[in-house]
């Protein structure tokens, strides 16, 4: 299992530091228990086109007797590209005029990675925007007025919920897209369609479950 702590570093910073990096100590996601230090592994990110090889620290809880990866906000789990790349590319095509290909080539990344980014954000897209609409109203913004799409829907909650997290300390360093990772565990393009635990500090959030349009008269939106 992956815990994703809130990095500001740039990826060159961090891979300057090497195994010296500066992890903040988790606490046990299972149990709240402190966890300790245990080893780490090597492990591959790319950035502009660029493959980089990351040291990722590992904690050991040792009531649960389980380990887990603490992943840089920049990394998604499974995912080789930065999560900026990522969310570059998802916004230009919700977002903008051009397709997928515009969009793959600019970021530097095949067609068919960039149409997997697509599909798995999709996917995911109802459970985020709950979700992050959600954190952004506990963080104390206005709810949000959603747009009829899913996607588009996702990255208003996204932006929302950063705006909000902003005024805490730390966050605003980040950037949206690492916050969304921060957040998200890692999973913004996950294959379960679960809604993600969202994490903020020591303030967790389980955001509530997307109705159906049946269920809330076809409206399709989050649910009170």
């Amino acid at each position: 299992m992956a815990i994703v702590w809130p990095c500001a570093l740039s990826v060159d910073a961090y891979v300057a530091v090497g195994r010296e990096v500066e992890v903040p100590r988790p606490e046990c996601p299972g149990c709240a228990a402190s966890m300790s230090f245990w080893s780490g592994y090597c492990r591959d990110v790319r950035q502009a086109g660029q493959c980089r090889k990351l040291f990722i620290r590992r904690a050991r809880c040792r009531p649960c007797a389980r380990t887990h990866a603490l992943l840089p906000a920049f990394v998604l789990v499974r995912r080789l590209d930065v999560v900026e790349t990522i969310g570059a590319v998802i916004a230009m095509v919700v977002l903008g005029p051009g397709g997928v290909r515009p969009a793959a080539a600019r970021a530097g990344v095949p067609d068919t990675t960039a149409r997997e980014w697509l599909r798995r954000f999709a996917g995911r897209a109802e459970a985020l925007a709950t979700a992050c609409a959600a954190l952004a109203v506990e963080l104390g913004a206005e709810a949000l007025r959603p747009a009829r799409d899913a996607s588009r829907r996702a990255l208003e909650g996204i932006a929302s919920a950063f705006a909000a997290a902003s005024a805490l300390p730390g966050w605003a360093a980040l950037g949206h897209w690492r916050f969304a990772s921060a957040v998200c565990g890692g999973r913004l393009l996950a294959t379960n369609t679960d809604s993600p635990y969202l994490v903020i500090g020591s303030r967790r959030f389980m955001p509530p479950v997307p109705r159906s349009g049946a269920e809330d008269g076809g409206r399709g939106g989050p649910g009170p």
